[in-house]
C-alpha cells in the first residue's frame, strides 16, 4: 500500500510543480492585469501547500513516525505566518518573490526530512530565527536613506570579517570556511558577499572614473585574494564574477569585462597548480568513474542518483542518496532529481531562475543607481551560486561545493539568503515608491494609469482621475 501511495505521489508532485513553475513565468506575460496576476500567485499557494502535504502524507506512511506530523503542522503554520506577515505588512512586496521563497525552503525541509529528521529540524528552527530577523529587512531599506554613504565600512568589515576566518577559521574539505561562536559554526563569507556588493554599488554610484575603478578594482581583489588563501575558491569566484557583472553594467565599457575575465582564466590556471584539492575535483571532473574510489566518489555517486532516478524519480523515501557524502549540503540537488526526478529538477531550475530574472527585473527598474547596483550584484551571486551549485552536481563544471540556496542545510547560507531575498523585496517596494505602483513586469497597474484627458481639455491642466478597482 505504501509503495503504490509513494507511485502517485511522485507523478501527483511533479504535475502540481510544474503546474507551479508554469505560472512562475506566465504571470509576468504582457497585457495580463493585476487581477489575473494575484490569482496565479494564489494558485502558486495552493499547489505549495498540496505538494508540502503530499510529501509528508508519503514519509509519515513510510516511517510511521508521529513526530513527522508535528513537525508537518509545524512548518504549515510557518508557511501561513510568512505569507501573511509579506502580504500584510509589505502590501506592495513582490508576490512571486515571496512564493519562490517558500517553495524553496519547502522542498529543502521536505528533502532534509527524507535524509535526516534531526538536521531537517535544526534546519527548519534555524529559518525561524533567520525569517524574524529578515522580516524587518525590507521596512529598513525604505525607511533608512544612508545606505550609500557607508562604502568604506561595508569594505573594512568585509575584510576584517573574512581575515578572522583566514586567520582562526576551522578547515572543512581543505578550506577554511566557519568560525565557531558559542558552539555555532558561522560561515562569514555568506554573509560578507552582502556587504561586498555594497561597498562595489557605493564605490560606482560616487564615480566610475578610472581612478575610481582603480580604487574599487583593489578593495575587491583584497576579498577575493584572502578567500583564495583561505582556499574558499568557490566563494572567490562568486565575488569575482559579482564585482565583473557590476562593473561592467556601471561603466559600460567592454574592455574592463574583458579584462577580468582573462585575468579569473590565468587565476583559475595558477589556483590550479597551487592547491592540490583543486586539482582534483578537476580529475573527479574529467573522469569520475577513473577515480571512483578516491577524488571522484561523490560526484560519481550524483551521477549515479541522477541518472537511477530517470524521468520521473524513484519516489520519495525509495532512493539511496545517503550513498552521496555530504548530500545535506553540496549535493542535495541529486537527491532530489533521484527521488522526484528530472523533471521536477528541471522545475526547480526554472523556479531559481524565475527569482533571478524578477532580481534582474527590479535592477533594471530601479532609478536610483546605487540600488540599481545592489540589486544587480544580488542577483548576480543568487544566479551564478545557482549556476556552481547545480553544474558541479551534473558534471557540467567541476564541483565548487556551493550550497543551493534556501534548499540546502546550513544556517548561514539560510540567513544570508533570507536576507538577499528580504533586500530585494525592500527594493522592490522603493522602485513603486520612485514611480507609482507597478506590477511585477514593472509596468503601472491600473491604480496608477491615469485616465485620458477629456477632448478640448489640456492634458496637464488641473487634477488628473485615477482608476481604481475596489
Amino acid at each position: 500500500m505504501v509503495h503504490l501511495i509513494t507511485e502517485l505521489s511522485k507523478y501527483t508532485m511533479l504535475i502540481l510543480f510544474a503546474l507551479y513553475t508554469y505560472q512562475c513565468f506566465s504571470a509576468l506575460k504582457r497585457n495580463v492585469s493585476h487581477k489575473k496576476q494575484n490569482r496565479k500567485y494564489r494558485r502558486q499557494i495552493f499547489y505549495l501547500f498540496l505538494i508540502h502535504l503530499n510529501a509528508y502524507a508519503v514519509l509519515y506512511f513510510s516511517t510511521e513516525n508521529r513526530n513527522m506530523l508535528f513537525f508537518y503542522l509545524a512548518q504549515v503554520v510557518f508557511f501561513v505566518v510568512v505569507l501573511t506577515l509579506y502580504y500584510n505588512v509589505y502590501g506592495k512586496c513582490s508576490r512571486l518573490v515571496v512564493n519562490n521563497m517558500c517553495m524553496l525552503m519547502a522542498l529543502g525541509f521536505i528533502m532534509l526530512t527524507r535524509l535526516s529528521f534531526d538536521a531537517a529540524v535544526r534546519q527548519f528552527q534555524l529559518a525561524v530565527v533567520s525569517m524574524a530577523i529578515t522580516m524587518l529587512i525590507p521596512l529598513i531599506i525604505c525607511r533608512v536613506r544612508m545606505f550609500r554613504k557607508m562604502t568604506w565600512l561595508y569594505g573594512g568589515l568585509g575584510i576584517l570579517g573574512l581575515g578572522v576566518v583566514a586567520v582562526l577559521g576551522s578547515v572543512t574539505k581543505g578550506a577554511n570556511l566557519s568560525i565557531e561562536i558559542a558552539g555555532i559554526a558561522i560561515q562569514p563569507s555568506e554573509f560578507v558577499k552582502i556587504l561586498f556588493v555594497f561597498f562595489v554599488a557605493g564605490m560606482l554610484y560616487q564615480s566610475t572614473s578610472f581612478l575610481q575603478v582603480v580604487k574599487a578594482t583593489i578593495l575587491a581583489a583584497a576579498h577575493v585574494l584572502i578567500l583564495v588563501l583561505s582556499r574558499d575558491l568557490g566563494g572567490a569566484l562568486i565575488f569575482f564574477v559579482a564585482y565583473l557583472v557590476m562593473l561592467f553594467v556601471a561603466t559600460r565599457k567592454p574592455v574592463y569585462f574583458f579584462s577580468g575575465l582573462a585575468a579569473g582564466c590565468l587565476a583559475s590556471v595558477v589556483a590550479y597548480h597551487l592547491f592540490n584539492h583543486v586539482r582534483v575535483r578537476v580529475l573527479a571532473w574529467q573522469d569520475p568513474l577513473g577515480y571512483y574510489e578516491q577524488e571522484s566518489n561523490q560526484i560519481a555517486n550524483s551521477l549515479f542518483a541522477i541518472g537511477t532516478g530517470g524521468w520521473f524519480g524513484m519516489g520519495l523515501n525509495q532512493g539511496m542518496p545517503n550513498r552521496i557524502p555530504e548530500v545535506r549540503k553540496d549535493f542535495i540537488f541529486s537527491a532530489i532529481s533521484e527521488e522526484f526526478g528530472i523533471l521536477f529538477g528541471l522545475c526547480l531550475i526554472l523556479v531559481c531562475v524565475s527569482c533571478f530574472l524578477m532580481f534582474l527585473n527590479i535592477a533594471m527598474q530601479m532609478k536610483d543607481k546605487f540600488y540599481k547596483y545592489v540589486a544587480l550584484g544580488l542577483g548576480t551571486i543568487y544566479g551564478f551560486q545557482v549556476i556552481l551549485s547545480i553544474g558541479g552536481k551534473i558534471k557540467f563544471i567541476p564541483s565548487t561545493g556551493v550550497t543551493l540556496p534556501l534548499v540546502s542545510y546550513g544556517g548561514s547560507s539560510l540567513l544570508s539568503t533570507l536576507a538577499i531575498f528580504a533586500i530585494i523585496q525592500g527594493l522592490y517596494i522603493l522602485r513603486q515608491q520612485e514611480g507609482g505602483e507597478r506590477d511585477e513586469k514593472g509596468k503601472p497597474t491600473a491604480r496608477t494609469k491615469p485616465k485620458a484627458a477629456a477632448p478640448g481639455k489640456p492634458k496637464n491642466g488641473g487634477e488628473q482621475d485615477v482608476i481604481r478597482f475596489d
